[in-house]
C-alpha cells in the first residue's frame, strides 16, 4: 500500500517491476487499437495548394497603391466572404458534395461542415526579416471523403479568392477615387468663394492693402508739399492782387482828374490800341479762342478801333463831340492794370481749387495709413483662409491623381496580385487517419492506461512491506521488524493461505509489539 508519503525513484521502480503484466498488455494492446481504428474509421483526403502574393511591378516611389492594408486583413475579410453560405451551397451543390447526407442532414449543418474543411494559412515571412516585412503567400486547404472532390473545390476556393483580390482592389481604388473626386469639388467651391471674398476684399480697400503703406507715405508727403506749395502761391498772388488793386485805384484816381481838363487825343486811343493788341496775343497763347478773358479783349479792341475811325473821321470834319468821346476811353496802363487783376483772380481761383484738392487726396490717405493696421489684419485672416484652401485643394488634386493612376494601374493588373505557385492537387493517400499517428497515440494511451492501473491496483492493496510504510500509517517510530514466519506443516498439508488482509495486519502487530 503506497500511502500518503513521498515514493523514491527505487520504489517506482519495484512498483513497476510487481505490476509489469499490466503495462505489458496496455502496451500490446493500445497500437492495436490505433492499428485497428485506422482500418475501420473514413479515409479523409486533403488537397492544398500555394498562393504566392507578386508584389506590384511599378515601384512605390512612383505610384503609391491605395489599398495598403495589412494582407492579413484583407485575407480574413475575403475569407468570411467565401466562406459564407451563399458562396459554400452553390459549390456543394455544383459538385455533389455530401450526397449520401444531404436527406438527412440540413443544409446548414453541411455548410458549417465544410466551412470547417477549408483552412487558410499565412506563411510567415523567413527568420531574421524585419517586422514589418510583406506577407509572402498563404495556402489554402480542402478536406474530403473524395480526392477528385477534395482537388475540384480547393481549386475554386483558389480562384474565388484571386477574383475577390483583383474585384476588392479595384472596388477600393475606385471609391477612393470617387471620394476625392467629390472632396476636390466641395474643395474648388470653398476655394472660389475664399477668391471672391479675397478679390473684393482688395477692390474695396484699394491703396490700403499690405505692402502699400510705404508708397502711400510718399505720397502723402508728396501731397503735403505740393499743398505747401500751393498755398505759398496763394499768398503771394493774393498780395500781388491787392498791391494791383490799390495801383489800379490810384491811377484811376489820377485818370479821372486828368479827363477834367482835357480829352484823350487820336494817339492815345492808338497807344492803347498797341497794348491791347499786345495783350491779345499774350491770351491767345495761354487760352484757346473761345475763352472769355479773349473774346472780351477781342470786343475791346474792335471798340477802340471803331473810336479811332470816329474820332479820324470827327477831326477831318472839326466836330468836337467826336473828339470829347474819344477822350473819355481808360488810358493803355489802367487798362493793363484791370488785365493784370483779372489774371491774379483766374490764378487765385485755379490755386484754390487745386489747393482742395489737395487736401481732399491728403486726408484719403491719411485715412488710409489710420486704417492700414486694421486692414493689414482683416486680410492676413483672409489670406490665411485663402492659402488653406489653396494648400488643400492642391493636395487633394494630388491625390487625385495619384488615385487615378493607381486605379489604372489594377485596371491593368500591374498592382499587387495573387499568383498561383502549386495548383491544387489530387491527393493519392489519405490524409486522415494517419496509421502513424494513431499507433502511435495507441502506444502512449496504452501506456498511460497501464500507469494509470497500476497505480490504482497499488493503492488499493493493503499491504505493508517495509518500515517506512508502518511509520507513515501509525505515526509511530519502528524499534524493531520481523518477518512472518508461517508453518511449514500447514502449507505443506494444503491448508489455506492466509489472506493478504491478515498477512499485512499481523505484520503491523509484530512491527508495533518489537
Amino acid at each position: 500500500m503506497l500511502g500518503k508519503r513521498q515514493l523514491t525513484l527505487g520504489e517506482y521502480v519495484q512498483v513497476l517491476l510487481r505490476r509489469k503484466i499490466y503495462l505489458l498488455i496496455f502496451l500490446f494492446l493500445g497500437p492495436v487499437v490505433g492499428f485497428g481504428l485506422t482500418l475501420v474509421l473514413p479515409a479523409k483526403y486533403t488537397s492544398s495548394t500555394l498562393v504566392l502574393v507578386e508584389q506590384p511591378r511599378v515601384p512605390e516611389s512612383i505610384i503609391r497603391p491605395v489599398v495598403s492594408d495589412a494582407l492579413n486583413q484583407r485575407l480574413s475579410s475575403m475569407q468570411e466572404q467565401i466562406l459564407s453560405r451563399t458562396r459554400l451551397q452553390p459549390m456543394i451543390e455544383r459538385f455533389n458534395l455530401y450526397h449520401n447526407e444531404k436527406e438527412k442532414v440540413p443544409m446548414e449543418e453541411l455548410v458549417a461542415r465544410m466551412r470547417g474543411n477549408i483552412s487558410v494559412t499565412p506563411i510567415k515571412p523567413v527568420a531574421g526579416a524585419q517586422p514589418q516585412a510583406l506577407l509572402p503567400g498563404f495556402t489554402i486547404s480542402f478536406i474530403h471523403d473524395d480526392p477528385k472532390s477534395a482537388q475540384l473545390v480547393c481549386s475554386e476556393i483558389t480562384s474565388m479568392f484571386i477574383e475577390e483580390n483583383l474585384k476588392l482592389r479595384q472596388q477600393r481604388s475606385q471609391g477612393i477615387s470617387d471620394f476625392l473626386i467629390k472632396q476636390l469639388e466641395d474643395s474648388k467651391r470653398s476655394l472660389d468663394a475664399q477668391d471672391a471674398k479675397l478679390a473684393e476684399f482688395k477692390l474695396r480697400y484699394i491703396g490700403q492693402l499690405p505692402g502699400q503703406e510705404g508708397a502711400n507715405m510718399q505720397f502723402l508727403m508728396s501731397l503735403n508739399g505740393q499743398l505747401e506749395a500751393v498755398t505759398s502761391l496763394l499768398n503771394r498772388t493774393q498780395q500781388d492782387k491787392t498791391f494791383t488793386e490799390s495801383l489800379l485805384a490810384q491811377q484811376l484816381a489820377a485818370w479821372k482828374a486828368s479827363q477834367d481838363t482835357g480829352s484823350a487825343s487820336p494817339q492815345t486811343l492808338e497807344q492803347q490800341l498797341v497794348l491791347m493788341q499786345a495783350q491779345l496775343v499774350t491770351l491767345e497763347g495761354r487760352y484757346t479762342s473761345d475763352h472769355p478773358d479773349v473774346i472780351k479783349l477781342r470786343g475791346d479792341i474792335a471798340q477802340i478801333k471803331k473810336k479811332i475811325a470816329e474820332t479820324e473821321a470827327q477831326q477831318s470834319e472839326n466836330k468836337p463831340e467826336t473828339i470829347q468821346k474819344a477822350s473819355l476811353s481808360e488810358p493803355p496802363h489802367i487798362v493793363q492794370l484791370r488785365g493784370q487783376i483779372h489774371q491774379l483772380e483766374q490764378t487765385l481761383q485755379e490755386k484754390t481749387h487745386e489747393q482742395q484738392r489737395l487736401q481732399e487726396q491728403i486726408k484719403v490717405y491719411q485715412a488710409r495709413v489710420q486704417l492700414s493696421p486694421m486692414v493689414e489684419e482683416q486680410y492676413k485672416d483672409l489670406n490665411r483662409d485663402y492659402q488653406t484652401a489653396v494648400n488643400f485643394y492642391n493636395e487633394l488634386l494630388a491625390k487625385k491623381t495619384q488615385s487615378e493612376m493607381s486605379t489604372d494601374l489594377e485596371r491593368r493588373q500591374q498592382g499587387e496580385q495573387f499568383r498561383v505557385m502549386d495548383p491544387a492537387n489530387l491527393p493519392e493517400t489519405a490524409s486522415f487517419p494517419d496509421r502513424t499517428k494513431f499507433t502511435a497515440g495507441g502506444l502512449a494511451g496504452g501506456l498511460m492506461i497501464g500507469m494509470l492501473l497500476v497505480v490504482l491496483t497499488e493503492l488499493r492493496e493493503p499491504v505493508v512491506r517495509n518500515e517506512r510504510d508502518v511509520e507513515s500509517f501509525l505515526d509511530l517510530p519502528t524499534l524493531a521488524f520481523l518477518p512472518v514466519i508461517e508453518e511449514h506443516a500447514r502449507r505443506s498439508q494444503g491448508r489455506f493461505w492466509k489472506s493478504k488482509k491478515k498477512r499485512a495486519s499481523e505484520e503491523m502487530t509484530l512491527g508495533v509489539g518489537a
